[in-house]
């Protein structure tokens, strides 16, 4: 089991920075694939980015790419989501996700969530 935590949401103006992070909870963090998604008002929730659990290979959204990164501490049971030149079609609430399958990256259906975090992009 894990719980999910995530922080660093705010209001920001567009072209602005934040990094949101998630904390987790559990011994088998470092196991984990995590990954990023968000979900704005009267939208699907959609993918943002993921990470393996060694880091070793990241995926991003089309939409994101260039401007996001994803990283990961294991040793603070942490990810992290650094965004940059941030615009108002990024405003929505982001959610961390965690699965112990690595097949997760091929079907991101991810077993356990935080509650999200609120970012919002003023122009």
């Amino acid at each position: 089991q894990v719980q999910l935590v995530e922080s660093g949401g705010g209001l920001v103006q567009a072209g602005g920075s934040l990094r949101l992070s998630c904390a987790a909870s559990g011994r088998t963090f470092s196991s984990y694939t995590m990954g990023w998604f968000r979900q704005a008002p009267g939208k699907d929730r959609e993918f943002v980015a993921s990470i393996t659990w060694s880091a070793a290979t990241t995926s991003y959204a089309t939409s994101v790419k260039g401007r996001f990164t994803i990283s990961r501490d294991n040793a603070k049971n942490t990810v992290y989501l650094q965004m940059t030149s941030l615009k108002p079609e990024d405003t929505a609430v982001y959610y961390c996700a965690a699965d112990e399958d690595p097949r997760v990256l091929l079907h991101r259906r991810y077993d356990y969530w935080g509650q999200g975090t609120q970012v919002t992009v003023s122009s």
